[in-house]
């Protein structure tokens, strides 16, 4: 199963895509998880310009609610020799919901490795599993895996505040090959990282997504290295920093996300 495939999402002409929102692509609130969002653009902007995405950013004006279509329009703005400048519309019932802004392109320079290192974590099957509430019900949560490699599980928030670094291994079964459109829902899990730090179940609302690929390799399950800044006024700021099993970095990941505190049930 590559990305194209999890979304759903189908080309219908020139510069216009579409999926379907069904339970595998949803919060549990109930609308497109922001990830999928973005995945779908990066996904549209990359075979539309057939080029690599560098890096893309989300604005989220509005929701997707579960079963909607949503249409993607795809604009190349400025095609260069190296890199596209591109854009992307998601709209739902003509009106705008997603907003993506994207590079896409490949130079020539590379350092020998990254400026940064990969925490030394358990390996995924080394991890506890991370147990999703009955009462959320279906959603991506349920539609992809995650193990706690770093940080309390949702079952050891007990009030207590912690690290406001944690980690978590990702995976889509059955898809090896992570893709940028991959990477981009997996760095949606940085809305996550919120509860670590206060010590209590949180639920977040992205407000912006963005993805900076670093390279691409094969690996069937992606660390999440959540570093999450600050939290202020409703709002929290984090970063995550997307590992392949054998340490190399594919990507970073980073939003804003509006938080408050999980008063449903919990489990």
């Amino acid at each position: 199963m590559d990305v194209k495939q999890f979304l759903g999402i189908q080309q219908v002409g020139k510069g216009h895509w579409r999926l379907e929102v069904d339970e595998r692509l949803i919060t549990p609130g109930q609308f497109l998880f922001g990830g999928c969002g973005l995945a779908a653009g990066v996904v549209a902007l990359e075979e539309d310009s057939g080029r690599p995405c560098i890096w893309a950013t989300a604005h989220y004006l509005s929701y997707a609610p579960t079963h909607a279509t949503v249409d993607v329009f795809t604009t190349l703005a400025v095609e260069g020799g190296n890199v596209t400048q591109a854009r992307a519309t998601a709209m739902v019932d003509g009106k705008e919901i997603l907003t993506i802004n994207a590079a896409l392109g490949r130079g020539s320079l590379t350092a020998d490795e990254p400026w940064t290192e990969m925490p030394d974590v358990p390996g995924p099957m080394d991890c506890p599993p991370r147990v999703i509430p009955a009462a959320y019900g279906q959603s991506i949560f349920t539609s992809t895996e995650t193990r706690t490699a770093l940080g309390r599980t949702m079952e050891q928030m007990d009030g207590t505040k912690g690290s406001p670094n944690t980690a978590l291994w990702a995976r889509v079964p059955g898809h090896l090959e992570p893709s940028a459109g991959t990477l981009a829902i997996f760095g949606d899990y940085v809305s996550g990282g919120v509860a670590n730090p206060l010590g209590q179940r949180t639920m977040g609302r992205s407000l912006d997504n963005t993805i900076r690929v670093v390279t691409l390799e094969p690996t069937e399950w992606v660390l999440c290295d959540i570093r999450m800044h600050a939290l202020s006024g409703g709002f929290a700021q984090g970063t995550a920093f997307l590992w392949s099993e054998r340490g190399t970095l594919l990507a970073t990941a980073s939003q804003t996300i509006a938080a408050k505190i999980w008063d449903g049930p919990r489990n």
